[in-house]
């Protein structure tokens, strides 16, 4: 089911009406303001459709702006007969482009989003008519922190993420120069209330490929070989103090699309949009008009 508690405590910083599709697995949520071209939204691991509330609300002025959240994360159904895969993810976002309708589609992505929206793009490059990557990637890594390993781990993994809060709330610290306020750090963990409505958060986790076998290697190795395949422009914008998404991601990202706008904040977090949300809203405003 859909998560029913109130989250009228928040509505000043996420005044958006709520909409649900049926991807087959469950009742996706997602945000749609707006009019004219397109603007897609992607979260990542372990924010939702709130990470994104500022760009939305001053992009819907201008364009029509769509924030899905994945099954199991934000206001979607937490399904229990559903396999967490990033193939699924992607999928699941086709299901919801393919009922909207949309088309030259402007794209931003961040975290995990990355690899869900990238994987989206490339299966249909004809729908894309610009991105935005936000310290993310959609490539293979042998990278991966401590302290994410931890929550990777098979033993005691899941019952750490799920039943200590140990992803989503450490986030809420971890990922930003700035502190963020009670209340938006409310915004964050409001889904992710109890181990029930955690489970997504440890299955992405989860769904990190290291290696080979993994059962989603193939379909980000897929990715990645056809990044080079979207010819549109693409503007990086990047936090220098990402733990995870360190600046050999960055570096990556620039060596794919050496003809990539971009601009990098020495000093911003991961959740780039929390620490530089005002000049991160200029340089896409910029783009989108260059």
């Amino acid at each position: 089911m859909a998560v029913k508690h109130s989250f009228d405590d928040i509505k000043s910083l996420y005044p958006f009406k709520s909409n649900f599709l049926d991807v087959g697995a469950g009742q996706m949520h997602y945000v749609d303001e707006g009019s004219g071209n397109p603007m897609l939204m992607v979260h990542g691991n372990p924010t939702w459709s709130f990470y994104y509330r500022d760009l939305a609300k001053e992009f819907c002025k201008t364009n029509r702006v769509i924030v899905p959240d994945h099954l199991g994360c934000g206001l979607s159904d937490m399904p229990k007969d559903y396999d967490f895969t990033l193939e699924n993810r992607i999928r699941d976002l086709e299901t919801l482009v393919k009922f909207l309708d949309l088309k030259s589609i402007t794209l931003v992505v961040h975290d995990w989003g990355g690899a869900i929206g990238m994987g989206f793009a490339t299966r249909h490059p004809e729908l894309i008519e610009r991105i935005v990557i936000l310290n993310t990637a959609a490539f293979r890594s042998k990278r991966i922190p401590f302290r994410i390993s931890l929550c990777k781990n098979k033993l005691f993994g899941d019952f750490l993420v799920r039943y200590f809060n140990g992803f989503a709330w450490p986030a809420t610290f971890m990922t930003t120069k700035k502190k963020l306020s009670p209340k938006v750090k409310k915004g964050y963990l409001l889904p992710y209330h109890d181990p029930e409505h955690r489970k997504a958060v440890s299955e992405f986790v989860k769904d990190i490929p290291m290696d080979s076998e993994h059962r989603s290697y193939k379909t980000l190795k897929t990715i990645e070989e056809n990044l080079s395949l979207l010819a549109c422009p693409k503007l990086i914008l990047w936090g220098g103090r990402d733990f995870c998404f360190n600046d050999e991601f960055f570096a990556k990202w620039k060596n794919i699309y050496p003809d990539s706008f971009h601009k990098y904040y020495k000093d911003a977090g991961h959740y780039v949009l929390e620490d530089e949300g005002e000049d991160v809203q200029k340089q896409i405003e910029a783009f989108m008009e260059s």
